[in-house]
Parts: C-alpha cells; structure tokens; sequence
C-alpha cells in the first residue's frame, strides 16, 4: 500500500471503506470523478459541468486527486497553456462505485429532497 500524504494516518488505512472515502469523499471529488467517466475534460469543461464549485475548490479537488494516483493532468506547451484531466487506471476502477452511486442518488433524490425539507421547515 503507498504512503497516504495524510498526516493523522501514519500506518494502514483502519478499514478499506476508511480508504477509499478518504480518496472520493467530499462534496466535490465523487461528481468530478463521475464526470471523467466520460473521457478527458479540460478545467473549464468541469467548471461548467459543476457552477456551484468554485474555482479554487475545483483546483484544490483535482491535485487531491491527482495526489492520490486517480485523476491524470495533462499540460500542453501551448499559449494559453492548455490543461487535460483524465482518469489514471486506478481512477478506471471506480467507475462501477460511482454508477451504484449515481442510481442510488436517482432513486432517493425525491426522498432525500423531502426529508431536508421537512427538517428545514421544523427549525
């Protein structure tokens, strides 16, 4: 197992669930992930895709994942310089994990929309 760039770990992962969330968890990596399922995207195409992410979030997310082996960066000597991010092999594999992901959001999304609501509504 590589060394993980976090500090508080400073051995193995305590389980592999604790592992692979500590790669795509947060609001952002998992629909960043999502989004390269389709191929190669340059930032601005994921900035799109994402409006509510903001661009220092965006960039923070990807070198995160960038970090940890599942998302490559491309740079281009060009002018402007042009910036491509894709999917490593490693990154690949997540693919069956987001789709469960994806249909499980789909098929509670209305459930999911009501309970905040009522909450919001009672405070």
């Amino acid at each position: 197992m590589r060394p993980s760039r976090y500090t508080r770990y400073d051995c193995d992962f305590g389980c592999p669930v604790e592992a692979c969330l500590e790669v795509i968890g947060g609001k952002w990596k998992g629909v960043i992930l999502f989004h390269l399922l389709g191929g190669t995207k340059r930032f601005g195409e994921l900035a799109r895709l994402m409006p509510a992410v903001t661009q220092r979030m965006l960039t923070r997310q990807l070198r995160e994942l960038e970090a940890d082996g599942v998302v490559a960066r491309t740079v281009y000597p060009e002018v402007p310089p042009k910036v491509e991010y894709s999917l490593t092999a490693s990154g690949k594999t997540l693919a069956p994990v987001l789709e469960v992901l994806r249909g499980w959001g789909s098929d509670y999304l209305d459930e999911i929309v009501r309970i905040r609501h009522d909450r919001y509504q009672a405070t």
